[in-house]
């Protein structure tokens, strides 16, 4: 099968037919919504960079009424106001067992495998991975996750490769021309 052409490069066949079923896109945080690194204050504020683009992605993808979630490991309040602000609604935080938080999120949307997606940057993501019908890695992921990916974004953690997946989810989907957000 011939790939098929994306804003961001060829993409497989497979891929996109995969992405052509998914109802829920499960996303990590840190080293997917950021580049992973933590700022931390002589007070010990912390500080964490996200990118807008990312936002718009999110935006897109609610309008196209495709939900997101985040599970993720850490817990911090950044997290929480950043994706309240965008409208996530399914945000679980301090997540030891990400497999578990993800069966509960299917149970409770009513989806099976093959309609969720999940993008992740490490090992803690593989148990998601291998259950979901997209499995994704950003560009900068460990080495040991991207044998298990379907996908590699073109793009690395923090820098826009949230809004790739958007964007490929939105075009096997038939919908990326409508595609409306906000750069938030």
């Amino acid at each position: 099968m011939e790939p098929i052409v994306t804003l961001y490069g060829p993409v497989n066949a497979e891929v996109m037919e995969r992405a052509s079923t998914i109802r829920l896109l499960i996303c990590d945080v840190d080293g997917v919504f950021s580049d992973g690194r933590i700022y931390l204050g002589n007070d010990g504020e912390e500080l964490k960079a996200f990118h807008t683009r990312d936002g718009f992605g999110v935006k897109a993808l609610q309008h196209a009424q495709i939900p997101m979630a985040v599970i993720t490991g850490r817990r911090s309040a950044i997290v929480q106001q950043r994706m309240t602000d965008l409208g996530v609604k399914h945000i679980i935080q301090g997540c030891e067992d990400k497999l578990s938080a993800f069966e509960q999120l299917k149970q409770q949307l009513a989806l099976e495998d093959s309609e969720c997606a999940y993008i992740g940057d490490d090992l803690v993501d593989l148990a998601v991975m291998r259950q979901v019908g997209l499995a994704v890695a950003v560009n900068d992921a460990h080495p040991a996750l991207l044998p298990h990916a379907h996908y590699r974004t073109s793009l690395r953690g923090g820098f826009g490769a949230v809004r790739e997946l958007c964007d490929l989810l939105l075009q096997a989907q038939g919908k990326l021309a409508d595609a409306k957000g906000l750069s938030v």
